[in-house]
């Protein structure tokens, strides 16, 4: 009886049981309704191979992307007052906090790096809309202020990619105080004559496009990317019209001149490396070297 429970029932069960599949294998596109197997996704960027809709993408999986090899140096964030107005709605926002840092200590929506792209010097703050909708408090407001120092002392270019639903309502009027301290900052990038490039990810809306996602030097917007201050459901009902297919999408703004660029992920880290360069170029450049011309014979007539 012992050998029957200890040998035979152990190896009938492991055939015969039901193997758990891990829930992390399969995504769903938003675009498509497509199944996408996890491997496969990670291999294309995050990029429906089916219909090409561009899903959010995590901080450290762009700047992975972005930066030359993969290298890059995070920098640490100055420490702000977690819970300023100590505010309260059906959960206290502390909790809300500590539950969307899960456990990573003091990290917010925002993550600031420094590398080189195409072999120029690059600071670039990346948002990370899986905390709390990438909104904009003050943790976030540092972390633009400090890339924008970062840029000026390094003598870099500065690179933001927004993917923020806009300003943090539990933090008041602080979060809008972020608004013009943001603008200043690139501001003092500007001041020094260095470039300031912004990469409109999916979604870039409310105080965060009311200030520094729309002063680029530069803006480059990923594909069906929504950008716009309110809703689109907010603006039929108040102006009680239609609005245009597509409205709000990144083809929209580019072909009405408020995005000078609609790029692939798979090719942004190109298009950046190509526009660093002309920006960055010291010197004229170099003119094609021509052949020298031929020297006509002189005709001689008897």
């Amino acid at each position: 009886m012992n050998w029957l429970t200890n040998f035979v029932l152990p190896k009938i069960r492991a055939v015969v049981a039901k193997k758990e599949v891990p829930d992390n294998l399969w995504s769903k596109c938003p675009g498509c309704g497509q199944m996408l197997f996890h491997r496969e996704l990670e291999a294309n960027l995050h990029v429906c191979g089916n219909c090409g809709h561009h899903l959010r993408l995590a901080p450290d999986k762009r700047l992975t992307m972005l930066f030359d090899e993969g290298r890059y140096t995070v920098i640490e964030l100055p420490k702000t007052i977690a819970d300023p107005l100590r505010f309260r709605d059906s959960k206290r926002y502390a909790d809300r906090l500590k539950d969307a840092q899960g456990g990573k200590g003091n990290r917010d929506a925002a993550l600031v790096a420094h590398g080189t792209i195409g072999g120029v010097a690059a600071v670039v703050c990346a948002f990370d809309f899986g905390f709390m909708g990438g909104s904009m408090g003050v943790a976030v407001g540092e972390a633009v202020l400090s890339a924008a120092r970062l840029a000026v002392l390094q003598e870099a270019v500065l690179i933001v990619i927004p993917s923020s639903g806009g300003a943090r309502m539990q933090e008041g009027i602080l979060s809008l105080m972020q608004m013009p301290r943001t603008v200043l900052a690139v501001e003092m990038v500007k001041e020094t004559g260095r470039p300031y490039i912004v990469v409109l990810a999916d979604p870039t809306t409310g105080g965060v496009s009311a200030s520094f996602a729309m002063l680029g030097d530069v803006t480059l917007a990923e594909p069906g990317a929504v950008i716009g201050f309110a809703g689109s459901r907010v603006i039929e009902e108040t102006i009680r019209e239609k609005l245009p297919e597509g409205f709000q999408r990144a083809e929209y703004l580019l072909e009405h001149g408020m995005v000078d660029m609609v790029v692939h992920r798979r090719e942004l880290k190109a298009a950046l490396a190509r526009l660093l360069d002309l920006l960055c170029r010291k010197g004229p450049a170099p003119l094609p070297q021509l052949a020298p011309p031929r020297r006509q014979q002189p005709e001689y007539r008897f």
